[in-house]
């Protein structure tokens, strides 16, 4: 089968058991597949080129680090919470590129307007409106994936899409310190307003290269919708016990960024912490299209539990680490559970939903998934301020090591 014919076929077409493993290993992408992660890399290009200078920024404005807090706070809290409506959304249409696209142009248009803020309300602004368009198109482009690609590729194709999103979030990283240097400024802490703002109006192009790409991106046709259908029925209950692992594993994931402020309490060099933060996502990205096939050919559940005990493995021993260099061998390992994972969960859930409202399914997940990250992070922040950072890593390597046996407890192996 092309990869045009694997993009035209019916979601509803795809709800057949999946084939033997391997037997179509070596299929290509389809062109909708590329077409997003070449969006995705772009968007976070734009996105990243942004996002680490804004703690910064808002210092010169006069921000305090709780106003900081509550601007990505409530941020994800608007994202999440709309994550599950648009999926709801996106079964009740035959077409769903309009509203991912929608999405798209709403975050590509917010972004940039951040340069001209004046005071730290602004930015929140700003933010909320960047989420809004993250929390429309997240679950219809998910569903998207899922019905251009075959069973037997669809963990790859997710993993692909994943790989893409942090190749692009390295050239962010890369573009917005660029350009920070050629304006003479040596780190986001010694720049100015000024230079910051220019890095925020520089970062609206690859945005904008990611709007026409998705417009030149072909749309797969799906099953037409069945509303009675999409209101009524429930999720299947294999999907239902799935998400209790992936919503505890969820919990158990805390932010990347707790890995920076190990390297901080160690000593780290700052210059090394941009340094890491991109290692993190180039190991992400390097790996995440490799797990996804791996989780094609041997099973999604099998490799979401190989890579939950990797993550666990990793993420504890990263609260013991002693020297810097032990914490970036660690942050490798830890990256690489990481790209086992991620496309294997998506293509998971789009496996059990079996074809029956897949909006709905990614919609919940991907709220079950946000709020409970939410969750992890000021936790995990609390256990290390109460009982430091060996206890809070282990913690939660322990809860993601729990998932791990959850899942292969509640999600039987596919026949």
């Amino acid at each position: 089968m092309s990869a045009g014919e694997q993009g035209e076929a019916p979601v509803a077409a795809r709800a057949a058991p999946e084939p033997p493993a391997g037997s179509k290993a070596s299929a290509a992408l389809p062109r909708a597949v590329v077409g997003l992660g070449l969006v995705s890399l772009l968007t976070d290009a734009s996105s990243e080129a942004i996002f680490p200078l804004l703690p910064a920024f808002l210092a010169t404005l006069g921000a305090s680090n709780t106003f900081i807090g509550l601007v990505e706070g409530a941020a994800e809290l608007v994202a999440n919470s709309l994550k599950y409506a648009t999926g709801l959304l996106a079964d009740r249409r035959a077409r769903l590129k309009p509203l991912v696209l929608a999405g798209y142009v709403l975050s590509t248009a917010a972004r940039p307007l951040v340069a001209f803020a004046a005071v730290p309300w602004h930015v929140l602004a700003v933010r909320l409106v960047d989420r809004v368009g993250k929390g429309v198109r997240t679950s219809p482009r998910d569903a998207l994936i899922a019905a251009a690609a075959e069973p037997s590729i669809r963990a790859r194709a997710y993993g692909f899409h994943r790989a893409m999103d942090h190749a692009g979030a390295a050239v962010g990283t890369l573009l917005g310190a660029g350009i920070l240097w050629s304006l003479g400024a040596r780190g986001a802490q010694a720049a100015t307003a000024e230079q910051l703002r220019t890095v925020f109006l520089w970062a609206a192009v690859p945005g904008v290269l990611a709007v026409i790409a998705l417009a030149l991106t072909p749309e797969p046709r799906r099953a037409a919708p069945r509303p009675r259908a999409r209101r009524d029925g429930r999720l299947p209950p294999a999907l239902r016990r799935a998400l209790v692992p992936l919503g505890l594993f969820a919990f158990a994931n805390a932010t990347d960024a707790f890995i920076l402020v190990k390297l901080a309490r160690l000593g780290g060099a700052p210059i090394l912490a941009p340094l890491l933060w991109l290692a993190l996502h180039v190991v992400k990205a390097a790996t995440a299209t490799a797990g996804g096939r791996l989780a094609d050919r041997y099973g999604k559940r099998d490799a979401l539990a190989l890579g939950w005990t990797v993550y666990a493995v990793a993420w504890s021993a990263i609260g013991f680490a002693e020297t810097v260099p032990a914490l970036f061998v660690l942050g490798a390992v830890y990256g690489i559970s990481h790209g086992l994972v991620e496309g294997a969960e998506r293509a998971l859930v789009a496996e059990l939903a079996a074809g029956n409202a897949t909006g709905k399914a990614f919609g919940v997940y991907n709220m079950l998934v946000g709020l409970a990250a939410l969750a992890a992070s000021t936790t995990f922040g609390f256990v290390w301020d109460a009982l430091g950072s060996a206890v809070a890593f282990a913690g939660s390597g322990a809860l993601a090591l729990l998932a791990a046996l959850a899942l292969l407890k509640l999600v039987p192996r596919p026949a």
